[in-house]
């Protein structure tokens, strides 16, 4: 008969709670790195994902909640748009923090696009100026693809460029260049006037300055007969000997008789034909009436017209007229007579293709 004394015993039960203890603690940590796994995994597949939708902006106002937030997330990107949205907030996203405009592509991992928007890491919007007759037509060209207003574009002018040297709203235009541009959407509006006029300050280089001076006149007014130039021919090659034929006329003090200008003081520049009834109107745009240059530009003008007016070259003629092949380019004339004979046959092309106005 084998017996066991009471040592054997205690030790035999120690023995069997250790490794009861052991597999408890086995399982346990076998869990905890399932669970581990488990969630890493998760959390992978969860911040890896890509957004699949077309590529598009995703703008969020200055007055932006966090409903309208959401609202442009899940409307613009749909089910990536909840993704980010809620990695955003778990970033402790502020929505202030956030105004802004930023352009999402496809493929691009919603996890950037959530730190993007909570760093209010903007995407720059293109904005391009061009065939600008007025300030108006300008600021509304900068207003639809930006969050200011027209509105508070043209109060921005009025904020900087009287302490810029322009004199007159008048004068504005000369202000800017047709270009495409890059701006943060959410910009302040004196922000985008400023950079657009350093634009422009950057072409007005000393040596142009001192060219401009000696033709007796400012930049403004080189903007401003490059304006007239520009209106009266769409031929690059043209230019400078049109804008020498104007010069020729300031220097001789002649009426600059530009029908664009007139145009310009009507507001009706798909005016084709200009008759006496055009020429009575009273503006100070209106060059048949007053000599010199008008106030300010006809038009946002391009760099190469500017240039036209600065490296015009010497001719003595006083008078242009349209060609009558309607080409496009124009008929010079030294003495009257002969632009009357010009104007005569461009006339008659205008009755026989029945354009009276």
């Amino acid at each position: 008969m084998v017996s066991y004394n009471e040592n054997d015993m205690k030790n035999t039960d120690s023995k069997k709670k250790k490794k009861s203890g052991k597999t408890r603690w086995s399982i346990i940590l076998l869990v905890l790195a399932g669970v581990i796994i488990s969630g890493g995994i998760l959390m992978y597949m969860y911040v890896s994902k890509t957004y699949q939708g077309d590529s598009r902006w995703v703008y969020i106002p200055k007055d932006a909640t966090i409903e309208s937030l959401s609202d442009s997330l899940l409307t613009n990107l749909g089910s990536s748009g909840d993704r980010v949205l809620n990695m955003w907030k778990a970033a402790d996203g502020i929505v202030s923090l956030s105004h802004g405009a930023y352009y999402i592509e496809k493929g691009e991992k919603e996890i950037d696009i959530a730190r993007r928007i909570k760093r209010g890491q903007q995407t720059p919007v293109k904005v391009t100026i061009n065939n600008c007759r007025t300030l108006e037509q300008l600021a509304e060209k900068v207003a639809e693809k930006m969050e200011l207003t027209s509105d508070e574009f043209l109060a921005g002018c009025e904020a900087v460029l009287p302490e810029a040297g322009f004199k007159s709203k008048e004068q504005y235009a000369a202000a800017f260049f047709p270009d495409t541009y890059e701006f943060y959407w959410s910009s302040e509006p004196s922000k985008v006037v400023k950079r657009l006029l350093e634009y422009r300050n950057n072409y007005w280089t000393d040596e142009r300055r001192e060219k401009a001076k000696s033709m007796g006149l400012t930049p403004v007014k080189v903007a401003t007969l490059a304006s007239i130039v520009e209106e009266e021919t769409n031929k690059s090659d043209e230019r400078p000997k049109v804008a020498r034929l104007y010069l020729n006329r300031l220097a001789k003090g002649m009426l600059l008789q530009a029908d664009p200008t007139v145009k310009f003081a009507l507001g009706d520049f798909g005016l084709r034909r200009i008759t006496s009834a055009h020429l009575d109107v009273e503006s100070p745009y209106n060059t048949y009436k007053h000599t010199g240059l008008p106030p300010g530009p006809i038009r946002v003008v391009n760099k190469s017209t500017l240039d036209a007016v600065l490296n015009a070259p010497d001719h003595k003629y006083l008078y242009m007229c349209a060609k009558e092949d309607f080409s496009g380019y124009h008929n010079f004339a030294v003495d009257y007579s002969t632009h009357l004979s010009n104007a005569r046959r461009y006339q008659a092309e205008l009755n026989r293709r029945k354009i009276y106005k």
